[in-house]
């Protein structure tokens, strides 16, 4: 304290938080916020920047900018969903805070919780809710209603303040929630609840308060009901119909207490039909982080087929990865060369392979050959002695065969054509 009273600051913030939680920014980039800063534009003059930052936040003097509406496609095409985005300082000093915030809390939550986590995935979810899914017969899939737009700041703030002897970390998440929001022709829309989704602080604050309204309430309420919560989405695993049915209600009325809705027609009551489970009810899928859970056909180590319920890449998701594909217009690339179309295409391409084909990967199958399709209508465009499709299909071939990891997908397509 005698430190903090000598150096004229009020609260102990190190210098090198503000270095780290830069790296942390400058690593994930991110769009510029309301002042049109980018992150190359902050680096230009890195340590002023970085000193401002420090210095208002120790001295208690900082007051963050309005965030940036954006606007993006839900994934079921069902409208838009906004994201506030916070300048790039302050993403850096929300860092800082999230930092402090998740030493403190990370300890207590629990095993199920696998949003945002170290050491933990989406996949590590989908992978257990897969294996649960095959233990329990019933599912329930919940969808809460406006999530990231509606928590109440009152319990928000009262779990923050149970976890923290720091009144900089309180006061900072305070200003943050409050932060107005400002769309792109300028208008400035006050708030009085939620926390803006695409902040670097929400993540750790949407755990928080998801620990005490759902997870904690669950194990301590619902012992022997097991689930997977990954931030506002969570699947819910039963043994029979009616305790679903119960589970729904329960959980519906826990969600009001604490200043939450379920939607109605998006919370699903779901039956895992296999083989073994022959019953009937009218919904046999849901879908949880890109993945829909279904019956589908497999193969057991003797050849035998039979039919379990499995994870595979939703619709959705194959649509939208689709149209990202058709956008990259590789077959009017004429002017690069196959290396450098590979170049450009494979990081993203490896990271659909490697999340979406960690299950059911013959589903993804037909999105890679689409690929290669367009690189022979590549080959036909660049070169009028292989513009007949045999030609091209053949010279494409020989690539493959010659250099068969220039193009990542190759691993599970080069000879799908």
């Amino acid at each position: 304290m005698d430190e903090l009273k000598s150096s004229g600051k009020s609260f102990d913030i190190s210098k090198w938080e503000v270095w780290e939680a830069w790296k942390k920014v400058k690593a994930n980039r991110g769009a510029p916020g309301v002042d049109g800063c980018t992150v190359d534009d902050f680096e230009k003059d890195l340590k002023n920047n970085l000193y401002r930052v420090w210095n208002r936040m120790s001295s208690g003097s900082y007051f963050p900018p309005p965030v940036r509406a954006v606007e993006i496609p839900k994934a079921h095409g069902n409208g838009v969903r906004v994201l506030g985005v916070p300048t790039v300082a302050d993403r850096v000093a929300q860092t800082v805070v999230a930092s402090r915030l998740e030493a403190e809390v990370e300890a207590i939550f629990h095993p199920d919780s696998y949003g945002y986590r170290p050491g933990r995935s989406a996949l590590d979810a989908v992978g257990v809710c897969r294996t649960r899914s095959w233990r329990w017969d019933w599912v329930v899939d919940l969808d809460i209603e406006k999530f990231f737009d509606s928590v109440p700041w009152d319990l928000l703030l009262k779990a923050v303040e149970a976890h923290t002897d720091q009144p900089w970390v309180l006061l900072y998440v305070r200003r943050w929630l409050a932060a107005p929001m400002q769309s792109s022709d300028g208008a400035v829309r006050q708030r009085d609840r939620g926390t803006p989704q695409g902040s670097a602080v929400s993540p750790v604050l949407a755990n928080l308060f998801l620990h005490y309204a759902f997870d904690a309430w669950m194990a301590r309420e619902h012992p022997g009901v097991a689930f997977e919560r990954y931030v506002d989405d969570a699947v819910v695993h039963c043994v029979s119909e009616r305790q679903a049915r119960k589970m729904v209600q329960a959980i519906s009325e826990r969600m009001v207490e604490v200043g939450l809705r379920l939607h109605p027609a998006k919370t699903r009551i779901v039956y895992c039909k296999d083989s073994n489970r022959p019953g009937t009810y009218p919904q046999k899928e849901f879908t949880f982080l890109g993945f829909t859970f279904r019956p589908r056909k497999s193969r057991n180590r003797a050849g035998v087929s039979f039919v379990r319920f499995l994870p595979a890449i939703s619709k959705d998701a194959l649509k939208r990865i689709s149209r990202q594909v058709r956008s990259w217009r590789i077959h009017r690339r004429t002017g690069q060369s196959f290396a450098q179309i590979a170049q450009a295409i494979n990081p993203v391409v490896r990271g659909w392979m490697n999340y979406y084909g960690a299950f059911y990967r013959t589903e993804l199958h037909g999105l890679l050959r689409r690929i290669n399709t367009y690189l022979v209508r590549w080959i036909r465009r660049k070169y009028k002695r292989l513009a007949g499709l045999r030609k091209a299909l053949a010279c494409l071939n020989g690539i493959s065969q010659r250099y068969p990891r220039m193009f990542v997908h190759w691993q599970w397509t080069a000879k799908a054509w």
